[in-house]
């Protein structure tokens, strides 16, 4: 017995095994039922506590009033959450009409309950902005989580492309002034002409107008917003309280789960400019890309894609056969057969057959390497009716018709045949079999064939020509045509002429394009492999420096990050001053790539030569910050600190780095560094120092927070589980300690991660 979609809580009309148009279905619904449910749920809350009914009871009550009132139970149960919150007044008694509240206060409530339900802090700023700021005249939404030091981290966007997303990322503390004042403040900033004159924020133009608003829960900012609009705007009290109100409910989604990054922006943005479905694809199993092997997944979808699956959620690492579970077996040996060859590849239609009540088959499939382990799948839906007229037109452009006789009569042309080969309407019409001198010498032989297969095996045939225009030019005609045919003789011929000259130079075009992209991926992996190789040679995985002499053990460690692309700027030194005296620091320069390892380069030679001039921690940071500045767009934290055996003291300085740890005694805690800034963010900045001496048998351990940061965990927290486990490591030889610390770390940021441990031999022991 087949169940009902009552029975099985499916959204009626779905079936869960047909492919995009199922997902799409149990998609939409299940977030719709969700928001709906979540709404009903607290207006059943408020009536319950105002008219001191049961559960079951306020249900049927608020179905009650829905019919008397004529409006939708969700709906209904706007208005009374916001009489609930003052924005009305709910009759005592239950009585009056409800649904008198203002119309605009009702859309924000549902948008509200709609972006609460989101998965993902993405999907519920695509449901704000849609729903309560576009129609407030705003066209993107920007929305930044607030981590460790103060810095932004975005969460989440709207209306924005990939490539501006990804240069917004993070947001140091020295923010631009109204993102600084808004934190500091907690209270909005409304920009109607753009921000002041030296603060850049993102936006279309610099006088655009832009709203920045906290994020709040419990009485604390957690994060700040951006909202932004295509041109000057007054933001007048209307607008202010609407986007107050909506932002309280953007300040309770920042807990889902952070988004992948995007792969290729750049690619995204071009893609998501496209007036056809188009998906971006990656290969699960990188390492395996260039075999064939791996399982596709979708990275990214456009608009049209999405309207064509009917669902903005596919794409961050859905796998394709998710997506296509009929036609994935094709289209993932497609995409690997793209990537692994470097060529397009094609197919006409998939499936090739379908049957009734199942999706329409995609059309005119192609499938183009975009370098790396990335392809773009575009194809049209044969089901779409819009997207098939359109097809039919575009046939239609272009076409003239013709008709040739082989018994004495005159060749007939349209008046478009004459554009076509660049003659005036009162020249003489050209038959087929005599273009010869009218087209490019290698097409010749086509024109051959074509008259063979029309007179000799009369049947209709069809071929590419290049026609040469009188002034020289090339257009690209395709001919096709059927022979007349009287008492078994071909007597001549009836055909079309299409001028496809557009088409192909549009070809051309986005094979070049593709090309650019090859080679522009080629470079990039050359400087990635020049960063890497420069890096290794830097710092490398296992220290090879001469232990300094005198009573000091010491080992160091640095691990790359997990993913190659991401090659960063973490530093470590260790260097025996002339003065006997030991420098030991670590770095960590911001950003990934050739930049980043360049500038970490300079730092750690400028730090050793710096170092010899003899004098102190601070100092030392000072003349680094101002290397750093001098390097132009970076900042990075670090760490230095002198050990003079002499006394056992060690002077130390930070930048806005993580806390040393001390182990003494058995007893593992970090050295609270001063509140200074971080290299290249204020010029001229004097360091402080501070001293800790340092007895036999005591280890210092310097790191990069690669080795404790996680993405949904505090720093401190890091810090504390790090300090746990170099006291469960007492007692061990030093390279023991630094093995087990780098094999114990839980970092899932996939950073590089630099550790550096320093031990004061015992007297009696080697350490």
């Amino acid at each position: 017995m087949t169940a009902s979609p009552r029975s099985t809580g499916q959204p009626p009309g779905a079936r869960w095994d047909s492919g995009p148009t199922a997902l799409a279905a149990e998609n939409n619904w299940l977030r719709d039922r969700l928001a709906r449910r979540h709404l009903l749920d607290l207006a059943s809350g408020v009536l319950t506590a105002q008219l001191r009914l049961s559960p079951a009871e306020a249900a049927e009550y608020l179905d009650a009033l829905a019919h008397a009132t004529g409006l939708s139970a969700q709906s209904l149960a706007a208005d009374i959450v916001n009489a609930a919150a003052g924005d009305a007044v709910v009759p005592e008694g239950g009585e009056g009409v409800l649904s008198d509240g203002p119309a605009e206060a009702r859309r924000a409530r549902l948008t509200a309950a709609a972006a609460e339900t989101a998965d993902t802090v993405g999907e519920a700023a695509a449901i704000l902005l849609g729903e309560g700021l576009a129609p407030l005249g705003a066209d993107s939404l920007w929305l930044w989580r607030r981590v460790d030091r103060d810095c932004l981290r975005l969460a989440g966007t709207a209306g924005v492309g990939a490539a501006e997303a990804a240069s917004w990322q993070w947001i140091p503390p020295a923010a631009p002034g109204p993102f600084r004042t808004v934190l500091d403040d907690g209270a909005p900033v409304w920009l109607d002409e753009g921000p002041p004159a030296g603060d850049t924020l993102p936006g279309p133009a610099p006088h655009a107008a832009r709203a920045v608003l906290p994020l709040r829960r419990r009485d604390r900012t957690v994060g700040l917003a951006l909202v932004g609009w295509p041109g000057p705007t007054v933001l007048d009290g209307r607008v202010r309280r609407s986007l107050t109100g909506l932002m309280e409910v953007a300040g309770t989604v920042l807990d889902t789960e952070d988004p992948a990054p995007t792969p290729a922006p750049v690619l995204v943005d071009v893609l998501d400019s496209l007036a056809q479905p188009a998906m971006l694809l990656g290969l699960r199993d990188t390492r395996e890309a260039g075999t064939g092997k791996g399982a596709p997944v979708v990275d990214h979808l456009n608009g049209e894609a999405a309207a064509a699956l009917a669902t903005p959620r596919v794409g961050g690492g859905t796998a394709l056969a998710r997506v296509f579970p009929r036609i994935h077996t094709d289209l993932s040996h497609l995409a690997r057969r793209a990537i692994g060859t470097g060529r397009t590849q094609r197919a006409a239609r998939l499936p090739v057959s379908a049957a009734d009540g199942e999706p329409p088959p995609l059309v005119d499939v192609r499938v183009l390497p975009a370098g790396g382990h990335q392809a773009v799948l575009l194809w049209h839906t044969a089901g779409a009716t819009g997207l098939a007229a359109a097809r039919a037109v575009a046939r239609l452009q272009n076409v003239a018709p013709f008709r040739d006789s082989l018994t004495g009569g005159e060749t007939a042309w349209s008046g478009e045949a004459y554009d076509i080969f660049g003659m005036r309407p009162d020249e003489e019409p050209v038959p087929l079999a005599e273009l010869r001198e009218r087209i490019h010498p290698e097409d010749r032989d086509a024109l051959v064939e074509l008259l063979a297969t029309l007179t000799g095996r009369q049947t209709g045939g069809q071929t590419l020509l290049r026609v040469v225009l009188p002034e020289g030019a090339v257009r690209h005609v395709r001919v096709a045509a059927e022979p007349l045919i009287a008492d078994g003789a071909v007597t001549g011929f009836a055909g079309v002429y299409q001028d496809v000259s557009d088409s192909r130079r549009t070809e051309a075009a986005l094979t070049a394009t593709f090309d650019h992209l090859n080679a522009l991926h080629d470079q990039a992996e050359l400087r990635h492999q020049l960063a890497l190789q420069l890096q290794q040679a830097i710092v490398p995985e296992v220290t090879g420096f001469q232990e300094p002499s005198g009573d000091l053990v010491v080992a160091a460690r640095y691990r790359p990050a997990a993913a190659e692309y991401r090659v960063g700027g973490d530093w470590y030194d260790v260097l025996t001053l002339p003065d006997g005296k030991v420098l030991v620091a670590v770095g960590d320069i911001a950003g990934h790539g050739i930049g980043s390892v360049t500038g970490m380069v300079a730092l750690r030679n400028a730090q050793r030569a710096l170092a010899f001039t003899g004098h102190s921690p601070r100092r030392l940071m000072g003349w680094l910050n101002d290397v750093t500045l001098s390097t132009g767009g970076t900042t990075a934290t670090a760490v230095c600190a002198l050990y003079d055996p002499a006394d056992g003291g060690l002077l130390w300085s930070s930048a806005g780095h993580l806390p040393m740890l001390l182990l003494k005694d058995g007893r593992a805690r970090p050295l609270d560094p001063p509140r200074d800034v971080l290299l290249g963010a204020v010029p001229s900045y004097t360091y402080h120092e501070q001293r800790v001496g340092l007895r036999p048998g005591d280890t210092l351990l310097l790191y990069t927070d690669g080795l404790i940061e996680r993405r949904h965990g505090g720093l401190d927290e890091g810090v504390a589980r790090l300090a746990s486990q170099m006291e469960r490591c007492d007692g061990h030889d030093l390279d023991t300690l630094v093995d087990a610390l780098l094999g114990s770390a839980v970092g899932d940021t996939d950073d590089d991660t630099s550790l550096v441990a320093v031990r004061v031999r015992r007297r009696s022991a080697e350490g």
